[in-house]
């Protein structure tokens, strides 16, 4: 062993390993080029592909067989001259030689056309390469063939020329707090103020030191005060004047739309109908109602007008076709009653000549009880005005009622049976009735009406009626005018708690563009009764009724049942609890009813016990009590019947006797209770009945399954 070799000894085994695997990690350890190394290292790849392949070409050419010698034999040098020969050159050897691609000079242009092929494919390989790195640009997009021909706001940044011509907006990053306002432009508009400020009072301080004041400085702090001062005490006053100040506290014509809306909605009034008029806050804003009427309105002790008067009598007065939908115990009688005075006021006085052309104004009710309450408010309001009312109903004598007819009567109101019967015998006509009301409407058809309420719309001619295509022109005419329609067409009030869809199919028959006023939601009862339900088997109903009476003492209380019969069964138990008790039912006479009706009134008797007659319309002053015996079967009577109660803002209770034998109502019922936050007894909550809706005719009368499927079979 050398010495060269003691020092230098030999790498070991685990060395060289060693090495080879650094070697190796090495290769595979990857290397992170620019973007322009990555650019030029494509390049010479490229170059060297191009390189090789043009290599390649060069050997293949020199390695190939030279061409065969061009043959003389084929020359076509002594051929006919013809037409055609100008296309070929003029005969010769030009067409065998291009055939062949002989010649030195074609072999030129060959040559010089495969360069050119070449550089055009390097110059597409680069630019390729170039829109891969460098990115190329974006294509202008097609306009498709629905837009052809149509504007389309699409161009590219460089195609337009809307920019501005200053050179700041192309150096964006050079001006950015430039751009925009306030704080978002840089620019502390806070504290542009305060130095304005600081820089004006700077400049009263020297004018006053001019002028020889003493305390400057003193003088301008006063000003600034009382400055100060000045402007909180106008904003003050603003801020109360838009939003502190109620509407109740405003004058009519200091009313805003922000105030109209918060009225509305005080009240819960919901118009539909186009252009209407506002509603009235008061009597004495009402200008177009007669002096008469007003004394008549404060006489009766009318201090302020329901909602449903605010709204829609300033509709009446218009002549326009109303339909009131609100709850009962609203108003609704005056509600119509009092524009129906004022159109009559508009007429010549009547006299026997015109007496027999039959009354100015039509009303219609449902019960005989409803129509007198009718009549008697009619004379309060026209207390004044020394007009006459004629009432025709059932169960009195139709000669009497016909010959006060025939005397003439400004206003007739009755019952849609009784009104057929004395037109058929030729007492009354309406041929110069202008103005028709249907009060309880949804009730007449509800009651098997419809038929009679119909002949008696058709007996009044369809001359005065308003024709559709000109209704809504004539009642925006009005309204711009400020005044009434012409006198010669015809004014239709309608008036229900509800809107079935018989109801809705009349009133598109005879109403021109109505005015549809809602207060509140329809078919919800009050909120100032307090409902309570009771769940009792038959035998322990009696009881349970004692015990009820029992707890509201010094009261008067109506009683409802549902047939003729039960009224005595209850009217004899009330006698033996010792209660005074009055019945009304259809089995009485007119008399009797009316005699019954005076009595409870008058205070006579504890407790009226009645069917539905009694359930719509009669108002009956201090009723804090209402007990359904036996519930109705449509939730419509239902919601009539304790509406007897809560009237003109007294509160009231209303105590429902709730059996397995009322699955009819038990859905709506349980429904209406949570609508109006009213206590859901257990029995009723889970009971079968109570969680499917039932399905219903138009009558509202529940549909069995024998119905449903000839109803089914007939739509389909």
């Amino acid at each position: 062993m050398t010495d060269e070799t003691k020092r230098n000894p030999p790498p070991s085994l685990e060395d060289l390993a060693k090495k080879r695997r650094e070697d190796a990690s090495a290769v595979m350890k990857p290397t992170f080029l620019s973007k322009e190394e990555r650019a030029k290292a494509a390049i010479a790849r490229r170059e060297a592909e191009v390189a090789a392949q043009r290599t390649r070409a060069e050997e293949g050419r020199k390695a190939a067989p030279p061409p065969p010698p061009p043959s003389t034999s084929g020359t076509r040098r002594n051929a006919p001259t013809s037409r055609f020969a100008p296309r070929y050159g003029g005969g010769g050897r030009g067409r065998d030689d291009r055939r062949r691609g002989g010649g030195r000079g074609d072999r030129d242009d060959r040559d010089r056309g495969g360069r050119r092929d070449e550089q055009d494919e390097r110059e597409r390989e680069l630019e390729m390469l170039k829109r891969q790195y460098m990115g190329g640009d974006a294509k202008s997009k097609k306009v498709k063939t629905a837009n052809r021909g149509k504007f389309v706001f699409d161009w590219r940044k460089e195609e337009d020329t809307s920019r501005d011509l200053n050179p700041l907006y192309d150096r964006p990053h050079e001006v950015a707090p430039m751009f925009g306002r306030g704080m978002i432009g840089g620019v502390d508009r806070r504290e542009q103020a305060r130095s304005n400020a600081e820089r004006e009072r700077e400049l009263i301080v020297k004018s006053r030191k001019d002028l020889g004041s003493k305390d400057a400085a003193g003088d301008v702090r006063k000003m600034e005060v009382e400055r100060e001062r000045k402007r909180k005490d106008v904003e003050a006053r603003e801020l109360k004047r838009t939003f502190k100040e109620h509407w109740s506290d405003k004058k009519l014509e200091d009313m805003t739309e922000r105030d109209w809306r918060i009225f509305r909605e005080d009240f819960n009034i919901s118009y539909k109908g186009g252009k209407l008029p506002l509603p009235m806050r008061a009597w004495k804003e009402c200008t177009s109602l007669p002096q008469e009427i007003l004394r008549a309105i404060a006489q009766v002790g009318y201090e302020k007008p329901s909602p449903i008067q605010m709204a829609s009598i300033p509709i009446g007065l218009l002549k326009r076709d109303v339909i009131g939908i609100a709850e009962t115990g609203s108003g609704k009688t005056c509600a119509f009653v009092v524009p129906m005075l004022a159109h009559i006021m508009q007429l010549p006085k009547m006299t026997d000549e015109i007496a027999a052309h039959g009354p100015y104004a039509l009303i219609m009710a449902p019960t005989r009880e409803l129509a007198q309450q009718i009549e008697e408010e009619t004379l309060k309001f026209a207390q004044y005005l020394d007009y006459r009312v004629g009432l025709v109903v059932g169960g009195q004598s139709i000669e009497d009622q016909g010959f006060k007819l025939r005397k003439g009567v400004e206003i007739l109101v009755g019952t849609p049976g009784r009104i057929i019967d004395v037109i058929e015998r030729r007492y009354t006509v309406l041929s110069q009735c202008n103005y028709i009301v249907l009060d309880e409407a949804d009730r007449m058809i509800d009651m098997g009406f419809e038929p009679q309420v119909v002949a008696v719309m058709e007996a009044m001619g369809s001359g005065n009626l308003k024709p559709e295509d000109e209704a809504e022109e004539l009642d925006g005419q009005a309204l711009e005018q400020g005044g009434p329609t012409s006198s010669k067409y015809r004014t239709t009030y309608m008036f229900s708690a509800t809107m079935p869809p018989s109801v809705e199919r009349l009133a598109r028959s005879y109403l021109r563009n109505p005015a549809v006023v809602t207060i509140g939601s329809a078919g919800k009862t009050s909120d100032l009764i307090k409902q309570e339900i009771i769940w009792v088997s038959r035998n322990e109903r009696d009881s349970k009724f004692e015990l009820v009476l029992s707890r509201h003492p010094n009261t008067q209380a109506i009683v409802f049942v549902n047939a003729k019969r039960s009224v005595d069964a209850v009217a004899n138990l009330c006698y033996r609890l010792g209660y005074s008790c009055a019945s009304i039912h259809g089995g009485k006479s007119q008399d009797q009813r009316e005699e019954s009706l005076r009595g409870f009134k008058a205070g006579d008797y504890d407790i009226l016990v009645a069917t539905d007659v009694a359930g719509r319309g009669i108002d009956v002053k201090g009723i804090d009590l209402v007990v359904n015996y036996e519930l109705p079967h449509t939730i419509e009577n239902y919601t009539h019947r304790i509406g007897r109660t809560g009237r003109a803002g007294r509160k009231g209770t209303a105590v429902s006797f709730l059996t397995s034998d009322d699955r009819d109502i038990m859905y709506e019922l349980k429904e209406l209770l949570i609508e109006s936050k009213n206590h859901v007894p257990d029995a009723l909550a889970n009971h079968e009945a109570a969680r499917v809706k039932p399905q219903r005719d138009d009558r509202g009368r529940r549909m069995n399954r024998e119905d449903i499927r000839g109803q089914e079979a007939i739509i389909y």
